[in-house]
């Protein structure tokens, strides 16, 4: 076996075909990569990884290993050799096996020089070395193991005929079919729902091994295809004519190989090899589909002519489906280009805007030319008659696209399972929007409100009756999960403070969004231009301060702030500008934190600031702050309009992060221990049970603005066209206060995309495709040289 072995390699590098063989694979590879413009080209790419090599290398070694072995049997037949070397006191076994891994060890070394391109991503990332090996390292494998099959083919094939072309162009047919036919035949849904046939072909365990993810399944698959063509093909050298008995035996081969890959669909071990384990979904996410029992069909929006970084997050987002799909066979999904038809383009877009997904703009450059697309980054879901809408982008201000699509594959997991989890879960908790102390209508809450809704049952509570049934009242209130106070305007009572204390002091949880400083833009755009901002006294300070905050009568005035959109200019030459206003700041998130993590920007509008205060017993966390450049402003105080005509003084601005939103988590004393009670209550309580608050400084947090009537979209600017954080920001806050951490935990996941360093790339571009396109040209010349020269030598 061992010197049929080292016979194949010595016969392959002997003749001048098995160098221009290789030279042709290397050749493509680099022109295709490194130099052609296209999707495969990782310069114009920008991603630190190989994903395109792998996508295209199947396709160039369906021609490459064909042409490797196509004279393995062809030639011996040819030759006459063949029954010579089956009289040798080898087994037929050991013949095909030393055939066998002479091909494959020739395709080894063919792709030994491709180990430039993860040395030149290595050096290219940025920063350098910012290349995940994990995956790469899976990639290869499952490379190999596609090169393993289609060698198995191609050695069988060429004892179908003594011609090598025949052989070859036989092996080239057998492979695309096992690679790619069984994909085609899928569509046609011969079996329906009962058998996927596309899992026979290898297109379908390649993805999944190429992304770096080793699934047992896929190894027994690849290694079936191995067995099955070398026992065939140690059957086919056989002289012996093969009778009925015979014909029996192998066909029971590939039926128990079949029976053997469905028995183990259920029984796995996958092995994650990338370095941010990307492909493992969280038990939470898995449990939103869990009993998924009929149908949920998902439309993606995202096909189409997009550039690179939109076609990753394309790809993300098909491999994040694939991996629910794996999990219930009840989760369909396709991608749609809902603009491609031209005589439907603007009805569509019409029909997704009315449903709310809004349209993203590209810019696409080609030629030297900029030209504006739309594309719609949103997925619907459907089940039992049921559609929620998915984002799939996760836009900020401030970034670029490469930091846009990096946040975006962050949250693509979290948007999907809480998109699952609105289908699939039945409401169980609810929640109280607190009435009776002036808070906000609910038209200017009606977007948020009807974000949370779909996940819990919410209903308005009115406090009025405190004064008559404050037992029943408290009693009614313990029946919620959670309390919304949303810019309360009137100061609360004594004894409707002693009932909200006591729905803490039993574990209840609240959301307070509420400011010690009157004052809005509304006076002010108004008005004349002109307002005084004076305390607020909501009689909530002790309440507060009892807890661990102290929200402080100060304005925060914040250089890093929103713009107010003005009326510039006197008649009809007036026009509208956003013009920057230091009292509406954008605050920035605390990254460490699940509420938090990878939110954009959070608007605040007179917002006041937060002080923490000592408690052993209470945790503090500072979900949200102003920036480093900002004062604080007493009142009262006179706001005139005519400020944004003055530029700011950047030394006038020392008082560095203000805390503007604080979590409290723990144990709280009552704010009525040892105090005189307004009323007596049963079972009062002076110690509560594990309970969390978060305290936000500013009630306009949660105020969505109303047009002709009608509410707008949360932290949506219709003037900018800027989104901020602002619904993202409670629904988190909600979700974390209800304890729906499970599912929230996700947005802690830490997804980074590699990418390159564009500037290095843009001056050293012809240095790194000199090195990935002839020096692997250039090795290869080098080898067969020294290996001829060796051979001569010897021989002569």
């Amino acid at each position: 076996m061992l010197a049929i072995l080292k016979k194949e390699i010595t016969s392959f590098f002997a003749s001048p075909v098995g160098y221009l063989v290789i030279a042709i694979f290397l050749l493509l590879n680099g022109l295709f990569l490194w130099l052609f413009k296209g999707e495969f080209n990782i310069l114009d790419n920008g991603f630190a990884d190989l994903n395109s090599f792998f996508t295209l290398a199947p396709w160039i070694l369906i021609f490459l290993v064909p042409a490797v072995t196509m004279r393995s049997f062809s030639d011996e037949k040819k030759q006459g050799t063949l029954e010579l070397l089956l009289t040798k006191p080898v087994s037929h076994l050991q013949i095909v096996l030393g055939k066998y891994v002479g091909a494959l060890v020739l395709i080894l070394i063919t792709l030994l020089p491709t180990l430039l391109y993860v040395y030149s991503i290595y050096k290219l990332g940025s920063p350098e070395g910012n290349l995940d090996l994990g995956s790469i390292t899976g990639s290869y494998f499952g490379l190999l193991l596609m090169a393993a099959a289609y060698t198995a083919i191609g050695v069988f094939s060429s004892t179908l005929s003594d011609n090598q072309i025949v052989a070859f162009i036989i092996a080239v047919f057998i492979c695309f079919f096992f690679y790619f036919g069984f994909e085609g035949l899928a569509n046609f849904n011969l079996f329906g729902d009962a058998f996927r046939l596309e899992k026979l072909g290898m297109d379908d365990h390649y993805k999944s091994i190429s992304r770096g993810v080793i699934d047992t399944r896929d190894l027994l698959y690849f290694v079936s295809i191995i067995v099955l063509f070398v026992l065939i093909t140690a059957r086919r050298i056989g002289t012996k004519v093969i009778d009925k008995k015979e014909w029996l035996h192998l066909l029971v081969l590939p039926l128990g190989l079949l029976v053997l890959n469905l028995f183990t669909q259920s029984i796995y071990k996958r092995f994650d090899l990338t370095q941010d384990q990307r492909y493992t979904l969280s038990k939470a996410a898995l449990n939103t589909v869990e009993n998924v029992d009929s149908p949920l069909i998902i439309d993606v929006f995202l096909e189409g002519d997009f550039p690179s970084e939109f076609r990753r997050l394309k790809t993300e987002t098909k491999q994040l489906l694939e991996e629910f799909a794996l999990q219930n066979n009840n989760i369909k999904f396709s991608f749609i280009n809902p603009i491609e038809n031209e005589t439907t383009r603007d009805q569509n877009i019409q029909q997704l805007v009315q449903r709310g997904l809004q349209p993203f703009q590209l810019t696409v450059k080609e030629n030297g030319k900029s030209s504006q697309e739309l594309i719609f980054p949103w997925a619907l879901a459907s089940y039992n008659e049921q559609t929620v809408k998915i984002p799939l982008i996760k836009n900020s201000i401030g970034v670029t696209d490469q930091e846009r699509i990096n946040n975006s594959v962050q949250h693509l997991e979290y948007a999907f399972a809480e998109g699952f989890k609105k289908l699939t879960t039945e409401k169980s908790k609810k929640i109280a929007i607190l009435k009776g102390n002036g808070e906000l209508n609910d038209i200017y809450i009606a977007d948020f409100l009807t974000s949370i809704k779909e996940h819990y049952n919410i209903a308005p509570f009115t406090m009025d009756s405190v004064a008559n049934h404050p037992q029943k009242t408290l009693e009614q209130l313990k029946g919620f999960d959670l309390i919304i106070a949303a810019k309360p305007t009137i100061p609360f009572t004594e004894e409707e403070k002693y009932v909200l204390d006591q729905y803490t002091m039993n574990g209840g949880k609240s959301l307070w969004l509420t400011e010690s400083v009157i004052m809005d833009k509304d006076s002010l755009l108004n008005d004349s231009g002109r307002a005084i901002a004076v305390i607020r006294d909501l009689n909530l300070n002790d309440f507060f301060f009892k807890y661990g905050v102290r929200i402080n009568p100060v304005l925060v005035n914040d250089m890093y702030s929103a713009p107010i959109t003005l009326a510039i200019g006197e008649g009809n030459d007036a026009q509208f500008q956003p013009i920057q206003w230091q009292y509406s700041p954008l605050a920035a998130s605390n990254p460490n934190h699940a509420i938090t993590n990878n939110l954009n920007l959070v608007k605040f509008d007179f917002a006041s600031q937060i002080d923490t205060l000592k408690n052993d017993d209470v945790s503090k966390t500072v979900l949200l702050r102003s920036s480093q450049l900002t004062k604080l402003d007493g009142v009262p105080r006179e706001i005139s309009l005519d400020i944004v005509t003055q530029e700011p003084d950047p030394k006038t601005y020392t008082k560095g992060l203000q805390p503007l939103a604080v979590l409290l988590e723990g144990e709280f004393t009552s704010v009525y221990n040892n105090r005189v009670k307004p009323f007596n209550l049963s079972n009062d309580r002076t110690k509560s049970d594990a309970t969390k608050i978060i305290v936000i400084a500013d009630g306009d947090v949660i105020k969505n603005d109303v047009v002709r009537n009608k509410p707008q979209q949360l932290g949506f600017d219709r003037w900018t066209g800027e989104s901020f954080g602002n619904k993202e920001f409670l629904e988190n806050a909600v979700n974390y206060l209800l304890d729906d951490n499970k599912l929230i935990d996700i947005r802690t996941k830490e997804i980074a995309i590699a990418f390159l360093d564009s500037k290095k790339i843009e001056a050293q571009k012809t240095k790194w495709q000199f090195i990935n396109i002839a020096l692997p040209l250039l090795l290869l010349g080098i080898f067969g040289f020294v290996f001829n020269y060796l051979r001569r030598k010897k021989y002569a």
